[in-house]
């Protein structure tokens, strides 16, 4: 599963680190809530560029002692860009090798930014290529292995669009897409994270932890220099005039619009999926295209562009379906989520890696689903088994259903929007790293085994420091404990936490009793508006107006 280990800002250090260009990089992950008598909770992550607390001196470890000779004013440059990372020494060092290969290079802030995402790619490729030493030893250590090869893979996709993104760009114009070199970049770090936590404890797990220790260094100062990349390029130059009017002509986001739907493909959502005509029917009783989901992907037009739509009739469907990353823009309906319903039962008692459990998961960007139904039917007595899984960005989900026990939904990474969802399980049943809103949704908990508590998200999951989770404007029934909140052991990571709540309302909603901890927060209303969808997900680029989402932009009340 992925998890990460990132601190939390304290006030004094973030004034002092903004003023001196050192402030960390913070990137909330939330999922915001709001339902109608039910239990509900939002998932958030604030990915913290700080040292392993489990390796506290790799923060000035160099990366490669390696000296280069270069201008005084280029030194100066390397530092300032450098200056708001965690691990100063290896940003120093790596930009520096950087600089000493290609010495003809002008090496300007945004060629060193560049250059921070291409010497991460090589770190993973370091890092992944002897997997004998890994001790690759059982078939669950093996399935692991393979695991790691499919995330770093990813991993280094999103780099690539990274460093494309940075190239393409005017130092202007990538003041404008800070959020999406976050989203990619964040991705990058929680991808490293899945394929350590998919070992078994032992001694695999500590190797291939140790092999991704400077990748993961360098993604955080790669994280560290796109947040403050404007303060940087303003304490090295003053930005040229036009710019500002290259700012002021794309305040309407009509750029993310198209580039990530047409007008037309916004328009589809208005239409009632059953009205809607699609490119192909899947239909189980033969009346359609094709009996099963996994052969009308596999015969997916080479060169379609736009969006595809694939109509799903009534119907169980046992298939586990992977909707990968070169699959882009595909959208799902179905006749309803308790009658057109995709199931599976892999689990992890069974030997699978979690990821791999999923009944379900939509990787491709742009994956839309609606009246679906996904099932993982493993029981609870077979733990980690994924419903579905969410790795695509700008994704949506529209009166779905979910249900599981443990693990049931997976929002692994990048930004997702769901609405008028079900989601049902026992323990650790919404997680992940993603940015994902769910809003008017359902959260029905399950009765667990014997000897098991349930507890509706874990976000980072309680045994790693630096967890975050939010509830915003829900109906909470009293079947929460009124603590409101569980810790993994002891007293570990309850000060490096971040939970909130605001506005709730229900027999379950007093706060008088919750827990006492340093990082549990009762917020306030404006701090509450950080995580609602404009904001936090960039909403109203891709969800606002004619995209015909059913969407609600900021707080009910």
């Amino acid at each position: 599963m992925a998890f990460q280990d990132f601190d939390l800002l304290k006030e004094r250090q973030r004034i002092d680190n903004e003023r001196k260009l050192k402030r960390n990089v913070t990137i909330g992950i939330v999922v915001s809530v709001v339902v109608v008598a039910a239990v509900v909770a939002i998932v958030c992550i604030d990915l913290n560029t700080r040292n392993d607390p489990e390796n506290p001196a790799k923060k000035t470890k160099p990366h490669d002692d390696k000296d280069y000779s270069v201008s005084k004013s280029l030194k100066t440059t390397v530092k300032t860009v450098c200056a708001s990372t965690d691990y100063k020494a290896t940003c120093e060092s790596s930009l520096g090798n950087v600089i000493h290969s290609n010495p003809s290079q002008k090496h300007q802030p945004k060629d060193l930014l560049k250059a921070s995402f291409s010497v991460v790619s090589n770190e993973l490729d370091k890092a992944m290529k002897q997997p004998s030493k890994f001790k690759l030893d059982t078939p669950e250590k093996k399935e692991a292995f393979e695991v790691c090869k499919k995330v770093i893979s990813d991993a280094k996709q999103e780099l690539n669009s990274s460093a494309d993104t940075v190239g393409k760009n005017d130092i202007g114009t990538l003041t404008w897409k800070k959020h999406d070199l976050n989203n990619w970049l964040s991705a990058v770090m929680s991808y490293q994270q899945t394929c350590i936590d998919s070992f078994p404890e032992g001694d695999a797990k500590t190797e291939i932890k140790k092999a991704l220790q400077n990748s993961k260094e360098l993604t955080s100062n790669s994280l560290a220099i796109v947040s403050q990349f404007s303060s940087i390029i303003s304490s090295i130059q003053k930005p040229k005039r036009h710019l500002l009017s290259v700012s002021k002509n794309r305040s309407s986001h009509a750029e993310n619009f198209t580039t990530w739907m047409s007008i037309e493909e916004r328009r589809m959502l208005k239409v009632d999926p059953p009205k809607q005509k699609p490119d192909v029917t899947v239909a189980k009783d033969g009346s359609g295209d094709f009996q099963t989901i996994n052969d009308a992907l596999a015969k997916l037009p080479q060169n379609h562009h736009g969006r595809y739509v694939i109509f799903i009739k009534e119907g169980e469907y046992n298939e586990n379906v992977l909707v990968t990353k070169k699959m882009v823009n595909i959208t799902i309906f179905g006749d309803g989520s308790l009658k057109t319903i995709i199931t599976g039962n892999k689990n992890n008692v069974d030997g699978i890696p979690t990821l791999k459990t999923a009944t379900f998961a939509a990787e491709g960007d742009g994956f839309m689903a609606q009246s679906i139904g996904f099932r993982n039917t493993a029981g609870p007595e077979k733990h980690q088994a994924v419903a579905l899984r969410v790795q695509s960005d700008r994704s949506i989900f529209l009166n779905c259903r979910m249900e599981g026990y443990q693990d049931t939904l997976y929002v692994q990474a990048h930004r997702q929007f769901y609405r008028g969802c079900y989601i049902a399980g026992t323990v650790d049943f919404i997680f992940g790293d993603a940015a994902a809103i769910l809003q008017n949704c359902l959260i029905d908990i399950r009765k667990p085994m014997d000897g098991q508590k349930n507890t509706v998200t874990a976000q980072g999951r309680p045994w790693k420091e630096f967890s975050r989770t939010i509830v915003i404007e829900t109906e909470i029934d009293d079947i929460i404990d009124p603590q409101g909140w569980l810790p993994w052991q002891g007293n570990f990571a309850l000060s490096t936490l971040y939970y909130g709540e605001y506005n709730n309302k229900g027999s379950g909603s007093d706060v008088k009793n919750r827990v006492k901890w340093p990082g549990f927060k009762v917020i306030k209303k404006g701090e509450a508006m950080k995580y609602t969808v404009g904001p936090f997900v960039q909403g109203d680029s891709w969800l606002k107006g004619d995209v015909g989402t059913p969407v609600h932009f900021g707080l009910f009340n």
